[in-house]
């Protein structure tokens, strides 16, 4: 394997501030929360009757409820015989009792199971297996309930919970995520949006996305409660109520794929929102157009715009673009966050700059559960392989090619499908795209679109003329498939390529 080529931080904008190296090389910082329950106890302290988590069309709880609800549900797995380190499995929807369920568990020295809702049955099995759940809290079983207890001990080092990868190949892989990671992400978040310290009860976060998701749980949910803020949760994505909950909740922040802002702007009521309180917005999961950023912008004239990406391994935030990258730079995901060092792994070739991108740091899980083998193919030297092929621009900004295993090769040309995807998100009427390859006996693969409109409609030969404009001959897709139904993605925003792949047929070529 060839060296991994270390990128510097160039021209990022992110403060290091009180960021060293341990004797591995690894950046963490300095001063933190030493755990999850010292966060958490520290905004019980100085505002217990601020909002902490409301659920719409439920309930609402203050700092000084939620932790004493959780010390509840601490104090009934206790007296359910759970030891510390033990793993409890969390499939309530989103809401209320997911968060106690999650903070019950950590107050009992517990490891939360963060399963995926949406899973068929067999899938739910495989975690609660491959997790060894010492306790299952399924959907109907109510929460635990008991004295009060909180453990005393934990340490930064500790395993708090295990959320498990999207799956798209094989069976989906447990991280570990310890108390360090889960903070270090609120700080990056922080630092990353520049938000002020002392923002408090003026956080209010509007999580519309699965709590099971490092995006929802880590860069929402906790990085609220780092700084005192409420996080409002939508237990089921609703445009309408999405729209109206921006004014009545007085949200602040709101974090979404590009699809959901795509289909939102277009929605009849959104002109009639109250938008004036949001200050931030943020996507990931997906490339997105700059006509969409631009559209963003001023549908939230308050607001700087982020783009965040991530993974599950890294607890949520790996890069940010800022707002001031955001319209002139919106193919890129933006510069390493503060406790994260990048490096890329080259290919060779003509194109310097290009290869697959390595990450370590504070927040990077050091390999994962139960599996030694996926774990050596991820993890070497320190770095962990993320799969993602990339260009780092010379002022460290870090561009997205593709997946390594969503290149395609048409005649020994090798095509992107972010860079068509992207394209395609650009033209008329194109609310999703997904690009996939069409085996094909001459040229060995030719490039396929799938695309959905929305409410409104595609004219195919205007896609393909725009993508003319903007790509190389061999790069605009010959196959073209409409939908009407939008496309499926994981939790994360994340295509399901291979779901599609069962499910595309393809007519005659195009050209």
């Amino acid at each position: 394997m060839p060296p991994v080529i270390e990128i510097p931080r160039g021209h990022n904008p992110f403060p290091i501030t009180g960021v060293s190296r341990d004797a591995d090389g690894v950046p963490r910082y300095e001063r933190l929360p030493a755990t999850l329950l010292d966060m958490l106890a520290e905004q019980v302290d100085n505002r217990p009757n601020s909002e902490a988590v409301v659920e719409l069309g439920a309930g609402r709880l203050t700092y000084r409820q939620l932790w004493e609800g959780a010390a509840r549900v601490a104090g009934g797995l206790h007296a359910d015989g759970l030891s510390p380190g033990d793993r409890v499995a969390v499939r309530y929807p989103a809401g209320i009792d997911w968060v106690l369920a999650f903070w019950g568990t950590v107050m009992a020295g517990g490891v939360a199971v963060a399963v995926n809702t949406r899973s068929a049955r067999p899938e739910v099995e495989f975690v609660l297996s491959d997790s060894g759940a010492r306790i299952d809290l399924s959907p109907d079983a109510p929460l635990p309930d008991g004295r009060p207890y909180v453990t005393h001990g934990l340490g930064h080092t500790d395993t708090a919970a295990l959320f498990y990868t999207s799956g798209t190949t094989g069976h989906p892989k447990g991280v570990p995520t310890t108390h360090e990671a889960f903070v270090t992400n609120t700080e990056n978040a922080i630092r990353c949006l520049d938000q002020p310290r002392d923002l408090g009860e003026g956080m209010r976060t509007l999580i519309s996305v699965p709590l099971f998701h490092v995006t929802g749980c880590n860069s929402q949910l906790l990085a609220a409660m780092r700084l005192g803020g409420a996080s409002v949760i939508m237990p089921a994505l609703n445009l309408d109520e999405l729209i109206a909950t921006l004014g009545a909740e007085r949200i602040s922040v709101m974090v979404t794929v590009p699809a959901i802002y795509a289909l939102m702007l277009r929605h009849k009521g959104f002109a009639q929102a109250d938008v004036s309180g949001v200050r931030w917005v943020g996507y990931g999961g997906a490339p997105i157009a700059p006509s969409l950023v631009r559209s963003v912008k001023q549908a939230f004239p308050q607001a700087t715009v982020f783009n965040g990406y991530g993974m599950t391994e890294t607890a949520s935030l790996m890069t940010v673009l800022p707002d001031r990258d955001a319209l002139e730079h919106a193919d890129s995901v933006g510069y390493a966050v503060p406790s994260v060092e990048l490096g890329l792994v080259p290919f060779g070739g003509d194109e310097p700059g290009v290869g697959e991108l390595v990450a370590r740091g504070a927040n990077v899980t050091a390999g994962y559960w139960n599996r030694p083998e996926a774990t050596s193919a991820t993890f070497a030297d320190g770095w962990l392989h993320t799969g993602d092929v990339v260009r780092v621009d010379d002022t460290g900004r870090v561009h997205i090619v593709d997946r390594l295993k969503d290149i395609i090769n048409r005649g020994g040309e090798n095509v992107s499908s972010v860079e068509v995807e992207a394209a395609l998100l650009s033209a008329p009427n194109v609310a999703d795209a997904c690009v996939l390859a069409v085996p094909d006996d001459v040229m060995g693969e030719k490039v396929g679109a799938v695309l959905f409109a929305g409410d409104g409609e595609i004219d195919v030969r205007a896609v393909l003329e725009h993508c003319g404009e903007q790509l190389a001959d061999f790069k605009v897709p010959q196959y073209v498939t409409v939908v009407s139904e939008a496309l499926p993605r994981n939790a994360g925003g994340k295509l399901l390529k291979g779901k599609l792949r069962g499910q595309v047929v393809w007519g005659d070529p195009l050209r």
